[in-house]
Parts: structure tokens; sequence; C-alpha cells
């Protein structure tokens, strides 16, 4: 019988009737995966997976047979109602995505959410976590941090996060993509200055694992000389010092650096507006009205 093992050291089967179990695969070195996660993943009828390929390499190492399905985040809306009816009829499925726990950064919250609402057991088989296997390997400190998943695409929303954690007491923590790290960096010297303190977590817990670890300014000169930036990312940003040695200089207003740049370009408002704004990360109309507030 397929079992699980308590603190204790006495074997206990799988939990009784219908259940979601969530497990977290290795998210890079396929020895980092629990003896319960392969008990469950054995013993379940079915696995939902993000990439059923990726969920494969796994499946095939530990030489598991377990029917697959897919499950992601173009087809969840549909497949969560799917699998909830198959737990109504008393199947135990697992749920995995490519890498880590299900539900950061991740699909799964429909499914869990609609197995709690339809009473189904839902159980966390816990294991490997990017964000949190780069926190503490970090030496920022862990005693209050917070995860915040990927950061906007989008320059202008990306920076208004950061203006949000100038004065943070605590380490914050994000995924980033490997091609937008450069830029990302480059906000997080121009917003929170480039004394502050960050990690870039680097393919973690896989062959060419890497942390770079020092002020914002050096690490984004440290990626600049390298060119192309390959691998999965965590960044991490330290808490604000207490006394401000890190902190960003006080952000100057749209009317003052269009001033700024009018005397220092020769030109009129309306150029030296369209510059701000793409400097700011902002729309020029949205430039515009913090103009005109500002008069």
């Amino acid at each position: 019988m397929t079992s699980e093992i308590d603190l204790a050291g006495k074997s206990k089967p799988l939990d009784p009737g219908p259940t979601l179990y969530l497990v977290a695969t290795p998210i890079g070195n396929l020895d980092d995966i629990t003896l319960r996660a392969l008990r469950v993943l054995k013993g379940v009828d079915l696995i939902a997976c993000e990439d059923t390929r990726q969920t494969q390499k796994v499946l095939n190492h530990y030489g598991i047979t377990t029917r697959c399905v897919s499950y992601h985040e173009h087809n969840e809306m549909t497949k969560a109602a799917e699998l909830v009816v198959d737990l109504e009829g008393g199947a135990k499925i697992a749920m995995v995505t490519d890498a880590g726990m299900p539900g950061i950064s991740d699909p799964g919250f429909r499914l869990i959410t609609l197995a709690i609402r339809h009473h189904v057991p839902v159980v966390p088989i816990p294991g490997a976590s990017a964000f949190l296997a780069a926190l503490v390997a970090s030496g920022l400190p862990t005693d209050s941090f917070r995860f915040s998943g990927f950061l906007s695409a989008k320059r202008g929303e990306r920076r208004t996060v950061l203006e949000s954690i100038r004065t943070s007491p605590r380490t914050q923590v994000f995924y980033e993509a490997p091609h937008r790290i450069v830029e990302t960096l480059e906000d997080v010297v121009e917003v929170l200055g480039g004394a502050r303190h960050v990690v870039v977590a680097r393919e973690v817990t896989k062959l060419h694992e890497e942390f770079l670890r020092g002020r914002a300014e050096e690490i984004l000169e440290t990626l600049k000389s390298r060119g192309e930036v390959k691998g999965e990312i965590t960044l991490l940003i330290a808490k604000a010092e207490e006394h401000g040695q890190d902190a960003a200089p006080a952000r100057v207003s749209v009317r003052q650096r269009v001033a700024q740049v009018m005397s220092e370009d020769s030109v009129d408002e309306k150029a030296a507006l369209k510059k701000v704004a793409k400097e700011m990360g902002v729309s020029k109309s949205e430039a515009y009205r913090e103009l005109q507030r500002s008069k």
C-alpha cells in the first residue's frame, strides 16, 4: 500500500477519500524532492501538471507512471471545474507546477479555492520554493520580508512598486525575467538609490547557481558587463536603512525636471515634457497632468 511517514516514524496511508494534494517539485536539482512527495505522486489517481512535458522528466527519473493531465493558466477556468468533478467522484489528485510550490506565481489558486468550496480536503506537500531558497541564502534579514511575485513588465508600473517600498522596513522579494533584470536594476538605482543593497539569485539549485550580493549600482554594472543574462532570477531588495544611508534622494517633480531639461537642452516645454515622461516611465498625458497640478 502506498503510504506516508509521520514524524513518529509510523507508516500512514494516503488520506481516505477524495483529496487534492499540492505537491512541491524540484526547482532545478531533481534530488530536491521529498519522500512524501514521491509517495503521493505514485499513489494518487491523477496528476494535474502545468506542463506535462516538464513534469514527465521528474516522473521518469523516479519511475512514476501515474496518469497526467494538463492544467495551466490558459485552461484552468474550465479544467478546474472538471478536476473538482473528479474529486467529488472520489479521486485523489496531485497538482504540480513546472517547478516549486503550486500557487506561488503559478497556476493553482482557482482549483484550490474551488476544491475548498466543494468541501474537498486540500493537503500541502511542502518542498522546494525558489523565493524561499533565495531568501535564506541572500544574507538579507529574514525576520520580516514580503514576496510579491513578478514585477510588472511595464516600466511605469514597476517604478510605482519600487516607489512604494522606498522606506520599507522589510526585505522585498520578487521574481524577474532575465531579459528585464538590467532595466529593473536601473529603475532600482534611480528610484531607491545606487547604494541600496540588493541580491540577484540566479539559477538557484541548478548547475550554474549564482548569488550576486552588493549595492544596486555595483550589481547593475556587473550584469551590464556580461551582455545577455540567462536563467531563472529572484531579486531581493534590502530594507531601507534606519538612518537613510541607502535611501534615494527625494523624487524630483515633473515641473522641476521639465525646467531642468528646458534649461540644459535648450528646448521648449513640450519637448522637455516628452523627455521627462520617458525618463519617469509614465505616459506623456500623465506627466502633463502632474505638471498642470503643480502650477
